[in-house]
């Protein structure tokens, strides 16, 4: 895939892995566009690069998604690459939670409609330009999902699931699918308390744009390739070593 002159959305551009994203390839020469929820965070976010174009969007709203499709059909036509990144997580005891479906339709429309429907509302401008993708964040917990994040591990897996199927109903179209997975990452999405196996951002970002150059259509980065293998193998081993992570 070629990271340069290219024009990007990144969901959930404002902080953490999307941020690190789109600075970096906002300095490779292509246009870059990012949407968060929070205007504050969007403006902290232009403000420590210049270059990038913000957008005020809940993508777990579908009115706010239509407005966002609609503002790039009029200004960014040349559109050619979406980075499904936003996703949010709590820690939740399912029975014990009074909260907890309101949780679950949250991080399900974040984490799974919200790629979904972008993907549906963007594509006839996709595919219209030169060298277009899609490119869908996951986690190496769709092999082996944490206890703590029942909401969020089932609905990256789902994606996972759909990206697969995308990728091959696409097979033959002009158009690039690729879906990245991450192991933990030190990023303000574990609110102040990473685990200690997290990694940088920066390797994050770093080792995910490896694997776009070469084309790579599942780019398991850091310890999600361990993840992968192992629950290959030993899928119970795998669950029980997740979830010992501390």
């Amino acid at each position: 895939m070629n990271l340069k002159n290219q024009s990007i959305l990144i969901t959930g551009g404002s902080s953490g892995i999307g941020l690190e994203l789109a600075k970096n390839l906002a300095g490779k020469g292509n246009k870059v566009i990012i949407c968060g929820r929070s205007a504050e965070r969007l403006q902290a976010a232009v403000q420590s690069e210049p270059r990038l174009l913000p957008f005020v969007c809940d993508v777990a709203e579908p009115e706010e998604i239509k407005k966002l499709v609609q503002w790039i059909s009029e200004n960014h036509p040349d559109l050619n690459v979406l980075i499904n990144n936003a996703a949010i997580v709590s820690k939740t005891d399912f029975f014990n939670d009074d909260r907890a479906l309101e949780q679950a339709n949250l991080e399900y429309q974040t984490n799974l409609l919200a790629p979904i429907r972008l993907i549906k509302l963007l594509y006839p401008i996709l595919i219209k330009n030169e060298s277009p993708a899609i490119i869908n964040v996951t986690t190496g917990l769709v092999y082996a999902p944490r206890v703590i994040y029942p909401f969020y591990n089932s609905s990256k897996s789902a994606l996972h699931s759909f990206t697969q199927t995308l990728r091959l109903s696409l097979a033959g179209k002009n158009i690039q699918v690729f879906e990245v997975l991450f192991p933990a990452v030190d990023t303000p999405w574990h609110q102040g308390n990473p685990p200690k196996i997290a990694i940088p951002v920066s390797q994050a970002v770093r080792e995910m744009l490896a694997g776009l150059k070469k084309d790579k259509p599942e780019i398991r980065v850091g310890s999600a390739k361990i993840l992968y293998l192992i629950s290959r193998l030993a899928p119970g081993f795998a669950l029980k070593k997740v979830n010992q992570i501390q």
